[in-house]
């Protein structure tokens, strides 16, 4: 994409007649962009800028947020009505493709997606060379990752036909090694996709099934798991999604992209923080030891932190976390559960903190996570494989964006520059003079 700049931002070094001239450059949505590529060449100088908070990595057509007013756009549409109106595997075509599909590209797409999900099945053996403790984040990312020695041919990613068949190849074949992942933990047998079942249908059928008996998943279930992997999908340029990329532009396979992103989103600060949410509920324990807990947070000596509160990039009431509160209430009265402590705990704790005046001067807004833990808990997901569900959902949000970075032909290699602040330069002293 040529970027057309509408103006320039003058940068100048004070007590000196030195200045360059930052191209300021417009997207569809946001702010705009000081172009600071060639400020090094112009003046000699760096930006510094820790965690990337203020600077485009990137520019990309697939997703927008704008967290001061809590909008999430997928290629245009509002993540709410996609939750609601559409299926995972058409968000999927969506993210990938640029559009809705029509009938016709619907019922290819899916097709494509589901006569995938089978996996090569010397894959097994592997599954046998980690210990049954092992997380199931461990094994995904080493499954994942040796994807490549047993699709090679669909490894050329300047090829558009290999790009997309390792595209279907990784959304179909995620959940099946995922749910064999769990499989493997509890001591269960493997239980292969189906393809008369959808999407979502089929991860939980693969995550619960067994050879002994006939398995039939429940309807609002399946469709409470289609929506959960829609909030997930993709969510710009989070940590997760920088590592494929950053990974990607050196050239390397889909299948090792796609593995140092499940490597990034095991970490607790970013794809953990719904066991966390779980994990702070048990502690409290009871509405009635809420305030004591709210002091806590508030306490800069105290290490407590309100879990699935807040976000890097929403200021407002994250729109995902709506959507989310609502599935929960319908799970719940599906399975008939009418009085869950935890979500009642949950729900007062959102009550309380959204009134008090500390968290909303602080912009503290429910996330994603404060609701999902528990519609996963209830649907019988065990805490080990909340994150790895959230791998099964974000897989095509990398792909799509892996997708869309090696199509750019202005792409190049990730290098990050750095401020260094070691030792000067030193001549080396033989050790007996040390």
């Amino acid at each position: 994409m040529t970027l057309k700049p509408t103006g320039s931002v003058t940068i100048s070094i004070d007590g000196t007649d030195r200045s360059a001239k930052a191209p300021l450059i417009p997207g569809t949505l946001g702010p705009d962009v000081a172009d600071i590529r060639k400020l090094y060449g112009d003046l000699g100088i760096f930006t510094f800028d820790p965690g990337y908070g203020g600077t485009a990595a990137c520019d990309s057509k697939i997703t927008y947020i704008d967290g001061d007013n809590g909008i999430l756009l997928h290629r245009g549409y509002p993540i709410d009505q996609l939750a609601e109106k559409s299926s995972f595997l058409e968000v999927c075509h969506l993210l990938l493709n640029g559009e809705l599909p029509n009938a016709a590209e619907k019922e290819a797409f899916e097709k494509g997606v589901l006569r995938h999900t089978m996996v090569h099945e010397q894959l097994r053996s592997f599954y046998n060379g980690f210990r049954r403790d092992a997380h199931p984040m461990a094994v995904i990312c080493g499954v994942v990752g040796a994807l490549s020695a047993f699709y090679h041919d669909s490894l050329d990613i300047n090829d558009p036909d290999h790009r997309r068949i390792s595209a279907f190849r990784l959304i179909a074949k995620v959940p099946t090694i995922a749910a064999w992942a769990y499989k493997y933990s509890i001591g269960q047998p493997f239980v292969y996709p189906r393809n008369d079942l959808g999407y979502a249908e089929n991860f939980l059928y693969m995550m619960n099934a067994v050879p002994a008996e006939e398995y039939k998943v429940n309807p609002v279930l399946a469709k409470a798991m289609d929506r959960i992997l829609i909030l997930h999908a993709d969510h710009e340029q989070n940590a997760s999604t920088s590592t494929v990329r950053l990974a990607g532009s050196t050239g390397a396979n889909p299948f090792a992209c796609i593995a140092a992103g499940i490597a990034s989103l095991w970490g607790p600060a970013h794809g953990g923080a719904n066991e966390a949410v779980l994990k702070m509920l048990a502690e409290i324990g009871h509405k009635d030891n809420i305030p004591d807990f709210i002091a806590k947070v508030k306490d800069k000596n105290s290490n407590v932190r309100l879990m699935g509160f807040g976000h890097r990039v929403y200021k407002n009431y994250d729109p995902r976390a709506k959507i989310m509160e609502r599935t929960c209430h319908e799970v719940l009265t599906e399975l008939g559960i009418k009085d869950d402590p935890m979500l009642d705990l949950a729900m007062e704790l959102e009550r309380i903190a959204l009134s008090d005046e500390y968290f909303i001067s602080k912009k503290l807004y429910p996330n994603v996570d404060f609701y999902s833990g528990i519609i996963l808990k209830a649907m019988g997901i065990p805490v080990s494989m909340f994150t790895v569900l959230f791998a099964v959902a974000r897989t095509v949000g990398w792909v799509s964006q892996w997708k869309e970075m090696v199509e750019d032909p202005a792409q190049r290699i990730g290098r990050p520059r750095q401020i260094y602040t070691g030792a000067p330069q030193r001549d080396y002293v033989p050790v007996e003079k040390r």
